[in-house]
């Protein structure tokens, strides 16, 4: 299972990574915050303080067309927010 899904690079999220150490990731959505933490930690060599986690539902859609009603939704997706350890950072930007 495959944990890590990709960074959210946002305004939002830059700002609380330059501020206070967080970074944002969507995983998966079975993962829990142990799982997480490990990801991260194995994924860039930094220590895990915190892991919040948001459930965001998938957005519902009504198209009213010729051919009738479509119904339609978006997927869900869940975040994780990191706190990582006094400082540590993670270049998100990097080539690898």
């Amino acid at each position: 299972m495959n944990i890590l899904i990709k960074p959210i690079i946002t305004e939002k999220a830059t700002a609380d990574s330059e501020l206070r150490n967080c970074y944002t990731f969507a995983v998966n959505t079975k993962a829990n915050k142990v799982e997480i933490k490990k990801a991260v930690e194995a994924a860039y060599g930094v220590s895990v303080e915190k892991v919040r986690t948001i459930n965001v539902r998938p957005e519902r859609s009504t198209k009213y067309t010729k051919t009738g009603i479509q119904h339609g939704k978006t997927n869900a997706v869940k975040k994780a927010i990191v706190q990582l350890a006094e400082g540590e950072m993670i270049d998100l930007y990097s080539n690898m």
